[in-house]
């Protein structure tokens, strides 16, 4: 039964190595949108933030097949991620973790390269740099400050490890001191008592003080954006691993919230609608990149049995295989619904984490770079 299950995973990787050598070639140094159009990814230079996903896939890649092609890209990527930082190019959001841990943290991993592990260093100085003391968090998007934008995100929580291992690199206790304050901001505001979660949560900029909670891509501020869900079911337990600190209970109870109404709202087919508030007969879209973050989060749990159950029915009901000529690995996810924005297509954070789940299941012993 086991050599049968990895049979499954190791096919389903060698699938998707296959897609990715296809798209390197067409994509050279520059770098796929995040969210493809009719399942083909604009091609782009390094200017969103998403673009890490794709150099990730490239270390995961170069990981599962020893093919010096995907190690060679990943490394040119890495210098494009470097003039990046130079430039302090479109990097004003929290995203800089899911820039630079696949990207330039996984080359240094992967290579020993000190050059890298300097970049990453440079690279969370710049996610430092949007901490506000008022409140204690990392401002998701806009200017540092800006009363407008003086909120946090759920998303951040899987750019917190760039924060740790800067401070692993560098002995400075202040990188960890951010990324917990701003991870107990999280847990404590943005998960409501139901176990369900905000997407973003507003400070007031003047004291600091916690205001309120909203939505950007969910259906409504008090509905449950199921990536937004997601990305908690991952983040808390990976906060874990990388501050070493072990839930307290009442964090456990709060992530077993969590876990259990995104379960419990799946729907018959066990893929999400892109908010959990959706029910069958709403006839609304499936985000399937939700469940990919899921299983991974499921993984971080050491809940083996339910991250298997739910990669296969992405493999089931949304791997690209059902549609060969795709540049996405994944289909059927959902950026903004509301901007008709990568909807019912691939996009490369679904991509990148179904792939992440994969070889963490196919491969017990590896480490993912986030």
């Amino acid at each position: 039964m086991r050599e049968e299950k990895l049979t499954w995973m190791a096919e389903e990787l060698d699938r998707i190595c296959g897609v990715l050598k296809r798209n390197m070639e067409r994509y050279g140094t520059d770098f796929p949108s995040a969210c493809a159009t009719g399942g083909k990814y604009r091609i782009k230079k390094n200017d969103d933030w998403t673009n890490g996903f794709w150099t990730g896939m490239l270390w995961m890649a170069y990981l599962h097949t020893g093919d010096e092609a995907f190690k060679t890209l990943a490394l040119k990527n890495t210098d494009s991620f470097k003039q990046r930082l130079d430039d302090h190019f479109v990097l004003d959001h929290h995203d800089i973790g899911f820039l630079y841990s696949p990207s330039v943290v996984a080359a240094y991993r992967i290579t020993g390269d000190e050059g890298q592990r300097d970049l990453a260093v440079r690279a969370a100085d710049v996610l430092a740099a949007r901490f506000q003391e008022k409140g204690g968090f990392i401002q998701a998007w806009g200017k540092s400050g800006d009363p407008k934008e003086y909120r946090l995100i759920i998303d951040s929580l899987l750019n917190l490890p760039l924060l740790y291992t800067a401070a692993e690199i560098t002995g400075e206790a202040r990188y960890r001191e951010m990324a917990q304050r701003h991870y107990e901001n999280v847990i404590r505001l943005i998960i409501r008592e139901d176990g369900s979660t905000y997407h973003t949560y507003y400070f007031d900029s003047e004291t600091g003080a916690p205001s309120r909670g909203a939505t950007h891509q969910g259906y409504s501020d008090n509905s449950c954006w199921a990536r937004g869900q997601a990305w908690a079911i991952y983040g808390m337990p990976l906060h874990v691993r990388f501050s070493g600190r072990a839930f307290t209970q009442e964090e456990q109870e709060r992530h077993d919230r969590v876990v259990r109404y995104f379960l419990e709202h799946l729907p018959a087919s066990g893929m999400p609608y892109w908010d959990l508030v959706f029910k069958d007969e709403d006839g609304q879209l499936w985000d399937s990149s939700a469940l990919a973050v899921a299983a991974c989060g499921m993984l971080e749990m050491g809940r083996r049995e339910m991250a298997e159950e739910m990669l296969k029915t992405c493999r089931d009901l949304a791997s690209s295989e059902a549609e060969p000529d795709s540049e996405g690995l994944l289909l059927h996810g959902v950026y903004a619904y509301g901007e008709n924005k990568g909807v019912d297509e691939p996009n490369l954070w679904g991509d990148y984490f179904y792939m992440e789940g994969l070889m963490r299941l196919a491969n017990p012993d590896w480490i993912p770079f986030l």
